[in-house]
């Protein structure tokens, strides 16, 4: 018996066949089932074909196939491929059909019946599918050029003729009959399980799915409708993660792409990294791109980036320049970015195009504050104030912001009319009275002042700083000390770290002259004052030194 040997040469050519008829499996899956990792296997597979036997031609027009389809070559690259799979099998059947194919998306459609017709002269009976294509070419002709009769009539001649011959083309109603079948698998599950959500059966839908994913090559449509069901169910990470099995699958599927992106922004809020992929995937696909920018603005404002924001709102206001909101939140980014003049050019944008009187007159507030605060422009500053009072006549945080102006200029008597129509405007508002009460205070108005402090606190016994100024003016303005104490625990208890209180605690037990009470109380006032710097340390040292003279 004597041994068989294998040449190298045909370890090769066996290891090359074997390589190319798995491209060709995960080619022919990714046809039927549309999933990414399908692909990336057959051009993985393609590419290793070549490497193991450079000689096979069919390895070169279906990898240049794929690659033109991943968008990582050109027409002229898929063209160049074709021509070496022809250099090394001049009478190759598909070589011929897939150059037709290229030169028709390359719109020469002149080669491109050339290499038909070799291909339909080479094939013989099984002429079918060239024999289509070249109808389509015709049929491209005729439409995008001045045709005679007949062109028409041949572009009828080899759409009937290849309709008929097809029954002869047994690659192409294998391929048929796989589709036919898997499509029938998919529609059955799917119709069960949808079948179940009208039932309102969720758990049986979800199994009907899951067994639709495991029997049928359609994993990215099963794991999306699981996704929606899982979403339904309020179930929101496993809805997440169903949709991101799909979008592994599939990541072409936009539909999927949306609502990872939405479920990651509205329920985790954490992940602004991922959320933010996948709104730059989405914008890939060149639709609704001001919608897509504006989102990415807020994600980028979240994440302090805000060179980000304001070019992410720049590009949403540049598509769609008259959209109040996009103006609006690329005005916030500029004030993020402490540009206020840019901020005051979209503001003013946003204002003008005035969707609704509500929304706009709290864009009127915003623009007034930086007039007041940072341009210190009071005249534009009430201005603008008056005009969103007028869009929106209840809008008390406007007028409160008109009062702090006049507060901030002195002007108090305005400033007291002002926090007196917040008051009128809406009687249940606690901040009304607690600034109210500030201006009546300076005015020396002790006694309505009182009442406003007590107004506010029983409106929210929680706000500390009515709590404290309360205190200052029955301590400073009454003169009533003991009853001060009270007042200043109280915004103590609701706020631990409030630094004026205790030091206006301290200056209470000192009037009082409980000096060992009031030198702890300043010392508190001291040790928080490092922290939040509120008030002269040198004054607070001067006190505790005072109280032991």
């Amino acid at each position: 018996m004597t041994d068989t040997l294998v040449t190298p040469m045909s370890a090769i050519n066996s290891n090359a066949e074997h390589l190319l008829e798995e491209a060709r499996n995960a080619h022919e899956s990714y046809l039927i089932r549309q999933q990414e990792p399908d692909l990336e296997h057959a051009i993985e597979c393609y590419v290793d074909a070549i490497k193991a036997n450079p000689t096979i031609s069919e390895s070169y027009y279906r990898l240049a196939s794929l690659l033109l389809m991943k968008g990582q070559i050109s027409v002229e690259g898929a063209l160049e491929q074709c021509q070496t799979a022809l250099t090394l099998e001049p009478k190759n059947v598909n070589a011929h059909i897939y150059s037709g194919y290229f030169q028709c998306l390359n719109g020469d459609f002149d080669e491109a019946e050339k290499e038909f017709k070799i291909a339909i002269s080479n094939s013989g009976i099984n002429s079918a599918r060239p024999r289509l294509f070249m109808s389509k070419v015709l049929l491209s002709k005729i439409k995008h050029h001045n045709s005679s009769i007949k062109d028409t009539v041949k572009f009828l001649y080899y759409l009937l003729s290849g309709s008929m011959m097809i029954m002869w083309d047994c690659p192409s109603i294998k391929m048929f009959c796989k589709f036919l079948a898997n499509d029938f698998s998919v529609f059955s599950y799917k119709t069960l399980g949808e079948t179940f959500e009208k039932m309102k059966l969720f758990p049986s839908a979800l199994d009907a799915y899951n067994k639709g994913l495991e029997k049928t090559s359609q994993g990215n449509l099963f794991y999306q409708k699981m996704g929606d069901l899982s979403l339904e169910c309020n179930n929101i990470e496993a809805s997440l993660e169903f949709f991101k099995k799909a979008h592994e699958l599939n990541p072409a599927n936009r539909e999927v792409l949306i609502k990872l992106a939405t479920i990651n922004q509205t329920y985790f809020p954490d992940n602004i990294d991922e959320t933010i992929d996948y709104y730059n995937s989405l914008l890939e696909f060149g639709i609704d791109l001001d919608k897509i920018y504006y989102e990415l603005g807020h994600l980028y404002l979240n994440k302090s980036d805000k060179i980000h924001a304001v070019s992410a709102f720049k590009l949403a206001q540049t598509i769609n320049p008259e959209n109040p909101y996009y103006n609006n939140s690329l005005a916030y980014a500029y004030i993020k970015a402490e540009l206020y003049d840019d901020a005051i050019e979209y503001y003013q944008e946003a204002i003008r195009l005035n969707p609704d009187s509500e929304w706009t007159a709290i864009v009127c507030h915003a623009l007034g504050a930086i007039y007041a605060e940072i341009k210190e422009n009071y005249e534009a500053a009430e201005a603008t104030f008056n005009a969103g009072m007028v869009l929106d006549p209840n809008n008390v945080d406007i007028q409160l912001s008109l009062g702090d102006m006049y507060m901030a200029q002195e002007d108090i008597d305005k400033a007291i009319k002002t926090y007196c129509d917040a008051i009128t405007t809406d009687p249940e508002n606690y901040l009304s009275y607690a600034k109210a009460g500030l201006a009546l205070w300076e005015k020396d108005y002790l006694e309505e002042s009182i009442v406003a402090f007590h107004k506010s606190i029983e409106l929210n016994p929680e706000f500390e700083i009515a709590q404290n100024n309360l205190g200052v003016v029955y301590l400073d303005g009454i003169g009533d000390p003991k009853v001060s104490v009270e007042y200043f625990k109280n915004a103590i208890d609701i706020n631990p770290n409030y630094t004026l209180a205790y030091y206006n605690l301290g200056r209470a037990y000192q009037i009082l002259g409980e000096n060992a009470l009031a030198a702890e109380y300043f010392q508190m006032t001291l040790d928080l004052n490092k922290i939040t710097e509120e008030l002269s340390e040198k004054d607070i040292k001067d006190r505790i030194h005072k109280l032991f003279e």
